[in-house]
């Protein structure tokens, strides 16, 4: 099969960063599927692994955590899907990735494909929504009475935060405080729901007082924490909740204990890393999703379709993510 890897952690630039390969189709066994990928989208968690995860031996790595298309095989312990089911998932941090023509993945952390949107549109949404659905609902615990309270999403524009706004405006009655810095990411903030854009390249607490805005209950960081976690300590209302789910080196978090502030952390990968008694709740997330986008409720985030799947389009795809610049998903399709 037709797949993209790596042996060296190299910079993008390098051809041979992401390498077209060929590796034998696997096989499913237990409650793994076997399915033939039709599109696939990228995230930073591509680059961050690409550039510093070492290959074992002489083997290819191959990346991507995010994946649609059709199950080939089953083991012979699946019970959810079958043989011609279209699906979308995100993958597990400790297997093989998407960035293949083939994939083996455990069934409970696979969900129906939404029927109303393509291959394309369907795999930008997997990880981002099972991160954003889990950080609110599990972590936070956000829920549906949450009246006359604000939500500070920092970084809203990404892939992350274009879905969590729109899980917040469907299924929440929280005010969104989405941040930005461009008037393009700031114009799809505004179509996605969120009630007010703040500027993060400015100070955080400042832009809420210019804006006469009230101390936000939850604050979400997408990107940059380490960069505004003392703006975040000044801005959170007391005893509120504060999240993130990037790589900041250090957190000092004793300050936020003058004010009680419950500090989280999200991991999409947690639950199939550890096998956790509840896995199969991704599962349903993910098949919630679905409902939602077929029903109308919320939409896809895709913003660039980079083409086919291949090394050369993936090398493209992974530099302007590296940029910071990307406004919802980047995506690519077929083979």
């Amino acid at each position: 099969m037709n797949a993209i890897g790596y042996k060296e952690n190299l910079p993008i630039e390098n051809a041979k960063s992401l390498q077209d390969v060929q590796l034998e189709i696997p096989r499913a066994t237990g409650r793994d599927i076997l399915v033939e990928i039709k599109a696939i989208s990228v995230n930073p968690a591509d680059y961050k692994v690409r550039l510093g995860m070492p290959v074992d031996g002489d083997n290819w790595k191959v990346i991507g955590w995010d994946a649609t298309g059709i199950v080939k095989d089953v083991g012979d312990k699946v019970t959810l899907f079958k043989a011609g089911d279209e699906v979308y998932y995100a993958g597990d941090f400790t297997r093989q990735g998407s960035y293949a023509q083939y994939q083996i993945v455990d069934e409970r952390i696979v969900g129906k494909k939404p029927s109303s949107l393509s291959y394309a549109e369907a795999a930008a949404l997997p990880l981002t929504t099972l991160t954003a659905w889990e950080m609110l609902f599990d972590r936070l615990d956000v829920n549906k009475s949450n009246n006359n309270k604000s939500i500070l999403i920092i970084g809203a524009a990404g892939g992350v935060g274009s879905i969590m706004v729109q899980l917040v405006k469907k299924l929440t009655n929280l005010k969104i405080i989405g941040t930005a810095s461009r008037k393009e990411t700031s114009t799809w903030l505004q179509d996605l729901g969120v009630d007010r854009v703040i500027n993060h390249r400015n100070k955080l607490s400042e832009e809420l007082d210019k804006n006469n805005l009230p101390a936000p209950d939850y604050v979400v960081s997408l990107n940059a924490t380490e960069h505004h976690i003392d703006e975040i300590v000044k801005l959170i209302k007391p005893q509120g909740k504060f999240g993130f789910i990037d790589d900041p080196k250090s957190i000092n978090i004793m300050p936020f204990k003058s004010k009680a502030v419950s500090i989280h952390i999200e991991l999409m990968f947690t639950r199939s890393m550890f096998q956790t008694a509840d896995m199969i709740e991704q599962h349903n997330i993910l098949n919630k999703a679905s409902e939602l986008i077929d029903n109308g409720t919320i939409k896809t985030t895709l913003g660039d379709n980079f083409g086919i799947i291949n090394a050369e389009n993936l090398r493209k795809a992974h530099a302007f993510l590296e940029t910071g610049k990307a406004k919802g998903k980047i995506v690519l399709e077929g083979f």
